[in-house]
């Protein structure tokens, strides 16, 4: 089913929404969450139309997000060149997603300093196999073509990085589309477990590097890496880079690891 048709029941008005075509957005028992984590910034972008460009995300996954829930906005801030706006979803009265949202228009540039690409580069998503999953979500296999953008075999320590595109026709804006792909990759600390057992996002603060983002056919580099697992606990860097190895989206997610 269409991203857009999920997003139909976001309104911009608060109260009640069902999302009937969530199925094939499913992760587990719960809603993707890139596609929760859009329903929640659309919401906010409806909600207040003539936003500046998205900055910054945090998003905070706090219970399973189903087809029943109502949504909420606000604005928390609007100052002269920034806007600052929550947004969240309810689920059997209580809250499952919190998100806090940063709009901001640009300025004239004072510091430079462009974000460098992987040292090893994988090179185009077309010089490499598509990867197919038996046992991956069923957002993966309904929505997403993925390649793979690290050697097959080579050790790479606590992080998975593949080339992800929609394979739907979209009409989605370049910072949807990054919020709704920025989180496809499962956590590079499933690389370095230890058992087999569920992983569960806690939460995902991320930074729009570039709102204007248009990759070459849809093609995006997605990479988890875990920096830090113990107790239960992974601390992740979720990152984007475009076909020509620009980064677009650079993020954190703590992830709890079971088992």
């Amino acid at each position: 089913m269409t991203i857009a048709s999920l997003l139909e029941p976001v309104t911009g008005q608060p109260g009640p929404a069902r999302l009937a075509h969530a199925a094939d957005w499913m992760q587990g028992r719960t809603l993707y969450g890139g596609a929760s984590a859009l329903v929640a910034y659309t919401m906010a972008t409806r909600a207040f139309t003539g936003l500046p460009p998205l900055r910054a995300g945090q998003v905070a996954f706090v219970a399973p997000v189903g087809e029943e829930i109502s949504l909420t906005a606000e604005i928390i801030r609007q100052g002269r060149n920034v806007t600052q706006v929550r947004s969240e979803i309810i689920s059997d009265g209580k809250i499952a997603l919190s998100a806090f949202w940063l709009f901001a228009e640009g300025r004239e540039t004072n510091a430079a300093q462009a974000a460098s690409r992987p040292e090893d580069w994988p090179g185009p998503p077309e010089d490499h196999e598509i990867v197919t999953h038996q046992f991956a979500p069923q957002f993966i296999q309904s929505n997403f073509e993925l390649r793979r953008g690290q050697a097959k075999g080579a050790d790479a320590g606590a992080t998975i990085r593949r080339w992800a595109r929609l394979t739907e026709a979209h009409d989605l804006d370049p910072v949807s589309k990054l919020v709704l792909m920025g989180d496809v990759m499962p956590p590079g600390a499933m690389r370095v477990m230890q058992r087999k057992g569920p992983i569960s996002s806690i939460n995902w603060s991320f930074n729009v590097l570039d709102p204007e983002s248009r990759s070459r056919d849809g093609w995006y580099l997605a990479e988890n890496a875990s920096q830090h697992a113990a107790s239960g606990y992974s601390s992740e860097r979720l990152r984007l880079w475009d076909e020509d190895g620009r980064q677009v989206l650079d993020g954190i997610q703590c992830v709890a690891v079971f088992g």
